[in-house]
């Protein structure tokens, strides 16, 4: 077994992709799935996150650039579906400094509120 496919077996994220953890599911497709953060920032806060495992968006990036495109589309459908017309923040966690509790690569969509500048 790989490393890559020992993260896979033990990620909460790659868990909730097979239905092994419940999740509120909001947007699914064959590359993508996207559902509601259990510890809301905003009034809308959704997880958007790819289905193969990589531990960041950089690392989805240089080994998967197709996977990464599609998250991204997945956070506008996101944004549209919650109706974020106004506007909406995307933000990608990397390393534990940065509070990323998950190392599958993810993105927060936030909105439904004014957001602060800067962020932090």
């Amino acid at each position: 077994m790989t490393d890559q496919e020992t993260a896979a077996d033990d990620c909460l994220f790659c868990r909730i992709i097979r239905r092994e953890i419940p999740a509120d599911v909001v947007l699914e497709d064959e590359h993508t799935l996207a559902f509601r953060d259990i510890s809301p920032q905003a009034p809308v806060h959704v997880l958007v996150i790819p289905k193969v495992h990589h531990p960041d968006a950089a690392a989805l990036a240089a080994a998967a650039p197709e996977a990464l495109v599609a998250l991204v589309e997945a956070v506008g459908a996101v944004a549209d579906q919650e109706g974020l017309w106004e506007g909406y923040r995307t933000v990608f966690n990397t390393g534990a400094r940065a509070h990323q509790t998950v190392f599958h690569a993810h993105a927060h969509v936030l909105g439904g509120r004014d957001m602060a500048w800067p962020p932090g």
